[in-house]
């Protein structure tokens, strides 16, 4: 069996570098660690350079978003903060120009490198392809061998994206010779004992690295172990799959650490966004409609600035959610803060004008709540609900009385609406079931045997008929169409006379039919009607705390709102009935 490369123990090894950004706590930390990468550019990895500099803007960005809050805590404004210039930032810069042209010269030179050596072993390849070739036909001087062998293992870098070919080619070559030198048994047996003992070296360095409490370290260490396998050479055929499969082993038990150890640090930053989640809905979820003293906002206040010292003590969420998350947090702070200076700022200005203002809006509600004008009276309330919330507070003392006060003048209103409107639908409801009855009457008439007491009764029918008076909106049109359906039926028993009394009397009787403009129109006044509705109701229930049922209401009135949009859009399409 060919000892091929594991792949599972070539990792990315951009997680280890995460982890070690971990212990960059402070800003001065990854300028630290930028000076050293700037003395010993082999440590300058890009992972790492990438990681360094979010963690710096990171914590940057913490640090004034901090003195943002200090300063408006302070009285000021976010608008009115001016940073002031940083010294660290500009440090971080010059030292991140000077890793960075550090290894971009330092790559350049590498590739240089690999790239020769590249060639190099490629002509050592051939010189090993002649040399089983010559195998083949005759004995070949096993000095040869060993000198290509040996020159193979001093030339170390190569492209990473040529390691695995020419591995694997250099394998299966030496490989052959031995099996077909097998005359040079003896040099064989010695290269393939020296081998076996490197290699278990290797098995037994691995095994211990499996104990090794570092666990980055181990990971670290194995990759150099991998190397050096690869390259030492080919054992007995019988000995192969054996020390493979030990190093293997070894190998896995390093690898699974690894990965375990990663997967703890994951678990642990989702546990961390999720607390801070917690925290983030805690500040969205304040009820700021109840805050309306100062005694309040300044519990609220101390409850803020525990989870904000709460959030301080959990660490890194994953970094894909991280800044989002802080965002989200700095965003919800800056709300309440905000909201809170409104309210103070706001609160020390005229609570006896509030007062004032307050009665006024009382008066002139009790001046309408018998009113009978039902539309008129009923927006004009809503107006003054409106005006109402956009007043301030009031004193404490006067609170629930003045509002007891003019609500209850809205409330006499709007109870003396809905019975008038209750009344209506009742008869327009009894009217409806009166039609249903005479079109089913009409419908038992054959024009073609009926006499004259039929006809007689059918005129009748269509007398009372048109004395009826509206049904309800929604069925208009319907009871209509039945109705024109079923004196085309009757017309050849009616009299033209009757007939055109009938036309004259459906005219005067029953409401005249709409143009498309008007029924538009009139579905458009509904809508309104509806909506204005709702919005006095909505004024009315607001105050009581029912959140989930208020929210319902103004869903379903922006839906209404929508819906009338569209109507007036239509309207104003139609052509000009004129």
């Amino acid at each position: 069996m060919n000892e091929e490369l594991n792949l599972e123990n070539i990792q990315d090894s951009e997680p280890e570098v995460q982890s070690a950004v971990k212990s960059v706590t402070t800003r001065e930390d990854a300028i630290e660690r930028l000076k050293e990468m700037a003395a010993d550019i082999s440590l300058a990895r890009r992972p790492e350079l990438e990681s360094l500099k979010q963690t710096f803007y990171k914590l940057q960005k913490a640090a004034q978003e901090e003195q943002i809050a200090a300063f408006v805590n302070g009285g000021g404004t976010a608008e009115e903060f001016k940073p002031e210039t940083d010294p660290l930032e500009e440090q971080f810069r010059k030292l991140m120009n000077i890793v960075k042209e550090k290894k971009a010269a330092a790559q350049e030179a590498l590739e240089a490198v690999q790239q020769e050596n590249l060639k190099a072993k490629q002509a050592l390849l051939e010189q090993l392809r002649e040399l089983v070739g010559k195998a083949n036909e005759q004995d070949v001087p096993y000095s040869e061998f060993k000198t290509v062998i040996e020159r193979w293992k001093e030339i170390r870098e190569v492209p990473q994206a040529a390691v695995n070919d020419l591995w694997k080619e250099y394998q299966g070559l030496v490989e052959q010779y031995y099996d077909i030198q097998k005359l040079n048994n003896e040099f064989r047996e010695y290269d393939f004992k020296k081998n076996m003992e490197a290699k278990l070296a290797l098995c037994e360095e691995a095994e211990r690295l499996a104990q090794e409490p570092d666990i980055l370290a181990a990971f670290r260490a194995l990759q150099k172990l991998h190397q050096d396998f690869r390259e030492t050479g080919p054992v007995s055929k019988d000995s192969r799959e054996e020390i493979w499969n030990r190093f293997k082993a070894a190998s896995t038990v390093i690898n699974r650490r690894h990965q375990q150890h990663f997967e703890e640090i994951k678990k642990t930053e989702q546990e961390n966004l999720d607390r801070k989640t917690v925290i983030c809905e805690l500040l969205e979820a304040i009820d700021y409609d109840s805050l309306k003293t100062f005694q309040s906002w300044n519990d609220k206040t101390q409850e803020i600035l525990a989870l904000q010292t709460k959030w301080k003590e959990i660490g890194f969420a994953p970094s894909k959610h991280n800044q989002k998350i802080f965002e989200r947090y700095r965003a919800a702070c800056d709300v309440f803060f905000s909201k809170k200076g409104e309210y103070f700022k706001e609160a020390k200005n005229g609570m006896s004008e509030n007062l004032a203002r307050k009665t006024a809006l009382c008066e002139q509600a009790e001046a309408l709540q018998d009113s009978t004008d039902w539309k008129e009276t009923g927006d004009r309330l809503a107006q003054l609900q409106k005006e109402w919330r956009e007043i301030g507070p009031v004193q404490k003392k006067y609170t629930a009385s003045l509002w007891k006060r003019f609500i209850g003048a809205c409330n006499h209103f709007y109870e003396a609406r809905d019975k008038n409107t209750s009344s209506k639908r009742q008869e327009e409801n009894a009217n409806l079931a009166r039609k249903k009855e005479i079109l089913e009457k009409l419908k038992a008439f054959n024009p073609e045997n009926m006499g004259a007491d039929d006809a007689a009764q059918a005129q009748a029918l269509v007398a009372e008929w048109q004395t009826i008076g509206f049904v309800p909106f929604k069925m208009k049109e319907k009871m209509a169409v039945e109705y024109r359906s079923v004196m085309e039926n009757l017309s050849s028993v009616i009299r033209p006379a009757d007939r055109r009394r009938q036309g004259g009397q459906r005219q005067g009787g029953q409401r005249p039919a709409e143009t498309p403009r008007e029924r538009k129109q009139r579905q458009l006044d509904s809508l309104k009607a509806e909506i204005q509705t709702y919005e006095n109701n909505l004024a009315m229930v607001s105050s009581k705390g029912s959140n989930g049922f208020v929210e319902s209401i103004r869903l379903r009135v922006e839906a209404l709102k929508e819906q009338a949009a569209e109507l007036q859009q239509q309207i104003r399409e139609l052509p000009s009935e004129n």
